[in-house]
């Protein structure tokens, strides 16, 4: 059995996991998410805790990036994600109008970015970005969709970077 599927998934209170034949969802205060189950894999919920069992030793494997998932998705809707960006470089700034956000980074024209379904973007700064969301995934690929207009370059360190991320710095050609 797979290590990670012993752990049982603990839920916190307000939070409901639905299991049915063919998926799993999870209701809290920040929504609800669902994923598909594999038939041959047992979710059981108990006491507040959901269990794992599979008799198939090859989904095995699965059974621990189910574990996985459903609990990403349990704290998704019980406290929610959020990734920050930072934006490196003079003239670089992000702004907000409505549910767009505006990107000012060097080319000749701003990049609009409209947030999708399930997803907040907010600025508390002009040089910072917040992107937070309910599903672990989906915060993770819209920042990095935004981090993709203006990838950190390696020799001067500009462009949007993540919070926290170490950018390698190149050393310039000796003349």
């Amino acid at each position: 059995m797979s290590r990670v599927a012993k752990l049982p998934v603990v839920l916190p209170k307000g939070v409901e996991l639905n299991v049915q034949a063919d998926s799993v969802s999870a209701k809290g205060p920040r929504g609800t998410l669902s994923v598909p189950k594999p038939a041959a894999i047992d979710v059981t919920v108990e006491d507040g805790t959901a269990l794992f069992v599979t008799q198939d030793a090859a989904l095995i494997p699965l059974t621990g990036t189910l574990r996985a998932i459903l609990a990403n998705m349990v704290k998704g809707v019980s406290e929610g994600f959020e990734r920050k960006l930072e934006l490196v470089g003079v003239g670089y700034r992000a702004s907000m109008a409505g549910k767009d956000l505006n990107l000012s980074l060097g080319f000749s024209h701003p990049i609009v970015f409209v947030a999708p379904e399930g997803i907040t973007i907010t600025t508390p700064t002009q040089t910072e970005i917040l992107v937070a969301g309910s599903d672990k995934q989906r915060v993770g690929e819209v920042a990095a969709k935004i981090r993709g207009f203006r990838p950190p370059e390696p020799y001067k360190g500009k462009g949007v970077k993540y919070a926290g991320e170490v950018i390698i710095r190149k050393e310039a050609k000796k003349a």
